[in-house]
């Protein structure tokens, strides 16, 4: 709880509170359920000041005061009833010790007041509540000489208080200080009211008579506040029944009174009674509420698994081995293009496939079931409404308790988008490399990417030894062409030497232009013979092709070819073709001749 008064006036409230409620639960007590030994048959008190040690605020001074207030209404109460200085005295520091130690174990276990909605918390709970009880009863045994039916009736007796009286007081507190109990609607309220009322007067019934044993009706009615109320119905109902039970028994009435039996065997039943009537009731309601807080998490991922699902375009499947039966989920069958919940199996499934990816579909999913292997393969489905669709899917097999595979559980995406953009993707790369490696005047490949290929064919010349030649061309009198009849005749007269060389060459060979008017052949497998028929053939078809020409000036080109002969780098191997080149132009021209 949330300290609000002065530390003093906080102490004083906590001691009037602790020593009126004890004073007057422990004198009911003794009034209308006293057994053997002025030792009640259940010891409210002792539930009542454990609910408010947890409750109150964690300063020492305010737990001093209400053990103050505790001991001293403990000790008037026993006085009042009977009980002797020695016995009252003994009796009270008994209570007051399990309080204690009831305290420092749930401590040891919650930091905050404990939840009754959570099944380790009710766990925990009772075992410190029992641990309790044990400690106070063999205090209480020592410090008055009692024997073992004293120690086990004062056992059971504190234990019931503390497990019937301390929870509702608790859940009670924990509803008003969290508003919960302010935004129940007035119809829960009424149901509830209802329900308790009921259980009071089933109670009430069932033990103000003794012709027939229907001891078992408040059980009923307590399963049936624990199932609609929760936590709070389940330890108000027995609350309700142990007050009514208690004090009928008390008076004589009920079944449990007219036993054949001594007044402390009658109590102790009726104690096992009531803890049997908790022990189903509390942990019930506990796992009710642990179930539904499940359910609503369970209910709330498959939401966000539907919506993730529909945001992703993926689905998902199950094949049953056993039954030979499929699950899809609704993306599954949106994928497909198909109504969700149609009726699918198997073969169909798979027939979605295009013809062609379904034999890999089919050896994907044997080979997963017999390695038990996860699996992966992409294809094409053919949707409902005729259109053709990229799918991905990957999964994992299920195998029984013999490692024998029972289900096959995959995923499905539609990847159709994804395919399409890396289709337009590689296309543009494809098209930004051919822009990139193409001289846009002629169309053959540019400086960059004619010594790239040149580096990879020497590099396989180098380590196979098949043969490789170079041939460096270029235009005869190209600036006089240039200057005579303008730059734009000379790019035409580019172009179709461009044209005309690349015509006389082999398929295996490749022709580039490498600046201005100059060009560079790169012959593979060519031995020297081969490579200057090669090159004397090119020379031949720019000389005619440009004589074909009408609309251009004559033009004819100077070759200098050289074979590969061990160079370190294509440098070296292009400077011997550039010589060569030399020495066709001194010689007149319009030739070809090969490096030494």
């Amino acid at each position: 709880m949330i300290r609000s008064l002065p530390p003093r006036v906080e102490a004083v409230f906590w001691f009037l509170l602790t020593a009126t409620g004890y004073f007057l639960l422990a004198s009911l007590s003794l009034y209308a359920t006293k057994g053997a030994d002025n030792i009640a048959a259940v010891w409210p008190p002792s539930g009542y000041f454990l609910a408010l040690l947890l409750l109150m605020p964690d300063a020492l001074c305010t737990r001093l005061a209400a053990l103050a207030g505790m001991l001293l209404s403990s000790l008037a109460a026993n006085m009042l009833a009977g009980g002797s200085l020695d016995t009252s005295v003994a009796f009270s520091f008994a209570n007051g010790a399990e309080a204690i130690v009831a305290l420092m174990l749930i401590r040891l276990h919650e930091k905050d007041t404990p939840s009754f909605m959570v099944p380790r918390s009710v766990i925990a709970f009772c075992i410190a509540t029992i641990a309790a009880s044990v400690t106070s009863a063999g205090l209480a045994a020592l410090l008055t000489g009692g024997d073992f039916d004293f120690f086990r009736s004062w056992l059971t007796t504190v234990a019931l208080g503390m497990l019937i009286v301390t929870p509702p007081i608790v859940m009670l507190a924990r509803l008003v200080e969290t508003g919960a109990l302010a935004s129940v609607s007035r119809r829960g309220i009424v149901e509830a009211i209802a329900i308790l009322v009921v259980t009071a007067i089933i109670a009430t019934a069932s033990f103000s008579q003794a012709e027939f044993p229907v001891t078992f009706l408040p059980c009923l009615a307590v399963v049936a506040a624990s199932y609609r109320l929760g936590p709070f119905g389940a330890a108000s109902s027995v609350l309700i029944v142990t007050v009514i039970v208690a004090w009928m028994t008390g008076r004589g009435l009920g079944p449990i009174a007219h036993m054949h039996e001594p007044p402390t065997t009658i109590i102790l039943f009726l104690q096992f009674y009531l803890l049997m009537l908790l022990g189903s009731a509390l942990p019930l309601a506990a796992l009710l509420v642990a179930r539904r807080r499940l359910a609503k998490r369970l209910e709330q991922s498959n939401r966000w698994l539907l919506q993730a699902e529909a945001a992703a375009l993926v689905g998902h499947w199950r094949v049953d081995l056993v039954r030979w039966s499929i699950y899809w989920s609704d993306q599954a069958y949106r994928i497909h293009g198909l109504e969700p919940g149609s009726d699918v199996g198997v073969e169909f499934s798979i027939e979605q496939y295009l013809p062609e990816d379904r034999v890999e579909v089919r050896k994907v999913l044997e080979e997963a079931v017999r390695t038990g292997q996860p699996f992966e393969f992409q294809g094409q489905i053919r949707r409902a409404d005729g259109k053709i669709r990229h799918i991905k899917s990957h999964g994992s097999i299920e195998t029984g308790r013999r490692g024998r595979a029972i289900a096959i559980f995959g995923t499905i995406q539609d990847v159709t988008e994804t395919v399409e953009n890396a289709r337009i993707l590689e296309a543009a790369r494809s098209a930004a490399e051919r822009v990139a490696n193409t001289d846009m005047l002629t169309g053959l490949p540019n400086r960059r990417h004619t010594l790239a290929f040149l580096e990879k064919a020497m590099a396989g010349a180098r380590e196979h030894g098949a043969p490789l030649a170079v041939a460096i061309f270029d235009i005869d009198h190209f600036k006089r062409i240039n200057d005579l009849h303008g730059h734009a005749t000379g790019d035409r007269v580019i172009q179709r030497v461009a044209q005309r060389a690349k015509s006389a060459l082999r398929d295996e060979d490749l022709v580039g232009r490498i600046g201005g008017e100059e060009f560079v052949c790169i012959l593979q497998r060519s031995s020297a013979l081969a490579a200057e028929i090669v090159a004397e053939r090119v020379r031949k078809a720019v000389e005619v092709g440009m004589a074909e020409a009408a609309d251009l000036p004559l033009a004819t080109i100077s070759i200098g070819l050289a074979v590969y002969d061990g160079e370190p780098d294509i440098k070296e191997l292009l400077h011997r073709a550039d010589e060569a080149l030399y020495v066709a132009k001194r010689e007149g021209r319009n030739r070809m001749r090969s490096a030494a």
